[in-house]
């Protein structure tokens, strides 16, 4: 009797023990929340716009009308201005490349019928000078499309022809920073618009986003809950299995890794006329979605940074469609 007694107790202990760390782990993933940072100065407020880091300095460019360059010294939290682009290009996911920024796959105009950009805009933090690059294939120039960088290439991806009109596209193109060649890459899976794509470990993938069409009334509507997969070494796509379909569906939201978690965050809807504050991470290990704390102001049309340990988040719209565009600055930390 007392030999059972004490396997009932050190079967409840071990009981406990384990209890006690997973609140531990739970505590501390809790402590990744976002802080919205007090910084000197403020940028332009704006959406549809990038936000790219280069050489340790956060730079915020584009977005409706014709706005300057906003720089973010994330030491200093302090802002300071650049100089503004050519034309006005605003819906577009930039990359950085050998200490430039380039533009591609951006539109030009006024809501609904934009023009996609004919060439490559880039931006040189070193000089503060705009630049016109390659001329894009006629028949491939598209906005709103997922970009991502892998190795010394530009990977293009969907996007739509027509601003807002019509004209969902599948396509995937290959833009080489070297040469200046275009190479077409097989079509993904289904069109989408108003997405970032990520890549990881030459793995791209695209998670959000949706089939603009004002043509037909279903703006905001026709939104996409696959998760499409391109491994660039296999030119090959995948899409996950169902129960993998991003949690909350919306469109414009930002994507960005942080470690293994694949993040979507913020993003605009036809379920709801705030911007969507929720942050939902899928682990690519373990195959699984989860929640993560959500921003302390929903928004969509602007892009996250991972930089030094961090997750940096500017501007943006914080209601469906164009107003108001936000010129605050958030901040959410890995802590684990």
């Amino acid at each position: 009797m007392i030999q059972l007694s004490r396997n009932i107790l050190l079967q409840l202990l071990a009981l406990l023990l384990v209890f006690v760390a997973s609140a531990a782990c739970l505590a501390q993933q809790n402590k990744s929340t976002w802080e919205t940072l007090t910084c000197e100065g403020a940028p332009s407020a704006r959406h549809e716009n990038s936000f790219v880091e280069v050489g340790g300095k956060l730079y915020l460019l584009g977005g409706r009308g014709i706005k300057p360059v906003d720089i973010f010294d994330p030491e200093r939290k302090s802002w300071s201005k650049g100089q503004e682009p050519p034309v006005e290009v605003h819906h577009f996911q930039a990359v950085a490349y050998a200490g430039k920024i380039y533009i591609v796959g951006a539109m030009t105009g006024a809501y609904p019928r934009e023009k996609p950009l004919e060439r490559i805009l880039i931006y040189n933090p070193g000089a503060d000078a705009w630049e016109w690059g390659a001329t894009i294939p006629a028949d491939r120039r598209r906005g709103s499309a997922g970009v991502v960088v892998a190795g010394d290439k530009a990977i293009v991806v969907s996007g739509i022809i027509d601003g807002h009109w019509e004209g969902h596209v599948p396509w995937v193109d290959s833009y080489d920073f070297k040469t200046g060649e275009w190479s077409k890459l097989p079509d993904a899976p289904r069109p989408r618009d108003h997405f970032h794509a990520a890549i990881k470990n030459g793995i791209i993938y695209c998670a959000g986003g949706r089939n603009s069409s004002t043509k037909t009334g279903e703006t905001f509507t026709l939104t996409i809950p696959e998760v499409d997969v391109y491994d660039t070494r296999k030119k090959r796509w995948s899409t996950l299995p169902a129960a993998n379909n991003i949690p909350t569906q919306r469109a414009g939201a930002s994507s960005i890794f942080l470690k293994n978690d694949l993040l979507l965050i913020g993003g605009e809807s036809a379920a709801q006329t705030t911007a969507h504050n929720e942050v939902e991470a899928y682990n690519i290990k373990e195959k699984t979605w989860r929640k993560l704390p959500p921003l302390n102001t929903g928004r969509h049309g602007t892009q996250a940074i991972y930089y030094k340990n961090a997750v940096f988040l500017a501007a943006g719209c914080g209601n469906r469609g164009g107003k108001p565009e936000l010129d605050s600055v958030e901040k959410m930390t890995d802590r684990k």
